[in-house]
């Protein structure tokens, strides 16, 4: 199978306009995230509405393909970019532009998931740890997954599930393994082409959370595991952290 990874990366941003190019360790976020798919997927490019990212790519090598600015989401961009770039892929990776430390092992966990034919997408979750503390699993923006015994998605939360009706919440990370979703997607590359078809779903709109429409909609999400922790940045705040994080790993540079 061939594998694409697309990197949507808008200019505009309510917590943090300009995030793809603020500087992280000497080079643009974006360039970090790209730098970090490239070799691991057979073909990488950044989809992008703005002429200053483009431009940015470009200067360090890149690809990138000009979209819309009326695309809603980070698959609509992915899909017009997938079209735009060739279509001779059979699987989307869709690689948030906010995520310069994505490691390949994450990379090649939800690759692996197409290894079983009936997968239509894929995503990751990194289970949560006891240590991690209740606040960590009750964090709204920490979406959480429930998974089925062939590891596809049931359904993605806000709220923490389950619920333990008979336990103390002190006690629920000790006695279930809860699973944090990461925003990191695949799609065969027909069933991108459909749900990029779909109008929001009530779930969707409920929850604030796109899989969702898939879901509802009667599509499989299968899931890999991952224990990499890694710094997604979304304010300029996660910026400062991941400089920090940065100088404490210089083998990252």
């Amino acid at each position: 199978m061939k594998f694409i990874g697309i990197i949507p990366a808008r200019y505009a941003s309510t917590r943090f306009p300009a995030k793809p190019l603020a500087m992280l360790g000497g080079k643009p976020v974006i360039q970090r995230v790209y730098e970090q798919v490239a070799g691991v997927l057979d073909d990488v490019c950044v989809a992008t509405d703005d002429e200053r990212i483009e431009k940015a790519v470009e200067a360090f090598g890149g690809k990138v393909v000009m979209t819309s600015v009326n695309h809603k989401s980070g698959t609509d961009r992915c899909y017009e970019a997938y079209c735009k770039a060739g279509k001779g892929y059979d699987v989307v990776v869709n690689i948030q532009g906010d995520e310069p430390f994505i490691q390949r092992s994450q990379l090649e966990a939800v690759k692996a998931c197409f290894d079983d034919e009936a997968t239509q997408i894929a995503t990751l979750v990194k289970p949560f740890r006891p240590e991690d503390g209740f606040d960590a699993l009750e964090n709204v923006n920490s979406p959480k997954v429930v998974v089925n015994r062939q590891m596809q998605a049931l359904y993605f939360s806000r709220s923490i599930i389950p619920f333990q009706r008979s336990r103390d919440r002190k006690d629920w990370l000790a006695n279930h393994v809860y699973y944090k979703h990461i925003g990191l997607y695949a799609y065969r590359a027909s069933v991108l082409k459909e749900i990029t078809a779909l109008s929001q779903s009530p779930l969707e709109l409920a929850e604030s959370l796109e899989q969702l429409r898939w879901l509802e909609n009667g599509y499989t999400v299968k899931v890999g595991i991952s224990d990499v922790e890694t710094i997604g940045i979304d304010t300029p705040q996660d910026l400062e952290r991941a400089e920090a994080f940065l100088n404490q790993h210089p083998e990252l540079r």
